[in-house]
């Protein structure tokens, strides 16, 4: 895979809670595109390509912190980034 496939692809992990480590706000700003079991998602809190898992909130239920209750649901996970367009290098499990 040259350099330039590589930049091209988003993180193995990734979070838009700002307080957990996988969060990257410089990748969120590119936008990234989630596909879960073949099905193109809007509501994914966090993802692992590697693990095979995602992270979506359970309806409007809080924890005690008031952060939202979060499910793991797992299978193939599949992930690209939105702003190279209709043709961009679809990161997925190896």
């Amino acid at each position: 895979m040259s350099e330039d496939t590589k930049t091209d692809l988003p993180p193995d992990q990734l979070s838009v809670n700002p307080k957990s480590d996988k969060f990257d706000v410089e990748v969120l700003k590119r936008g990234v595109g989630i596909r879960f079991k073949g099905r193109q998602r809007t509501d994914i809190e966090e993802y692992s390509i590697s693990g095979g898992w995602v992270r979506v909130q359970a309806g409007k239920t809080l924890d005690r912190q008031g952060n939202p209750l979060t499910l793991k649901l797992n299978g193939p996970v599949e992930a690209w980034y939105e702003d190279l367009g209709d043709d961009a290098p679809v990161r997925k499990a190896d």
